[in-house]
């Protein structure tokens, strides 16, 4: 069936990138994993959007490039998610699509593709942060991968 435990591992396994949306008592856990860390920060951008959105026949009505200083690969990938939680709240945008590439100091790039909440179809409660609690990211035997606890 696809969505098992084991259809992740298989994706994986043939260099593909993804994401696992889970339930976690009163908040949502994402899983992602990509073929580099810049991957795996898209995925979780992805992950983010799909726990709550439904974006697929959304198209992007602007663009913003987000910039996150070097830092270690978990307060990047906290930093990018407060990114997207944040323009949620203050603008009612949403990403339909992202990109993030590393930069010459060792931070990273993201390019959000914009578009208004009003604009997709909202399937879930949005996140309202970020959770310290439990969350991983890093090199494993197929790339990268990410654990992140989302309030919500």
């Amino acid at each position: 069936m696809v969505g098992d435990i084991g259809d992740d591992l298989l994706a994986r396994r043939h260099g593909e990138n993804g994401h696992r949306v889970l339930p976690h008592t009163a908040d949502t856990r994402l899983h992602a994993w990509g073929t580099s860390r810049e991957h795996c920060l898209a995925e979780a951008v992805r992950a983010l959007v799909d726990a709550f959105a439904e974006v697929s026949d959304v198209h992007p009505t602007s663009v913003e490039r987000v910039r996150l200083d070097p830092a270690g690969d978990e307060d990047l990938l906290v930093a990018l998610l407060d990114e997207v939680v944040f323009r949620l709240e203050v603008a009612g945008l949403i990403p339909v699509d992202v990109e993030v590439e590393a930069t010459d100091d060792g931070g990273v790039e993201a390019r959000l593709c914009l578009a208004a909440l009003a604009d997709v179809d909202v399937i879930g409660a949005a996140p309202k942060g970020i959770s310290w609690q439990e969350l991983h990211i890093g090199p494993d035997p197929y790339g990268w991968s990410c654990t992140v606890i989302v309030d919500v």
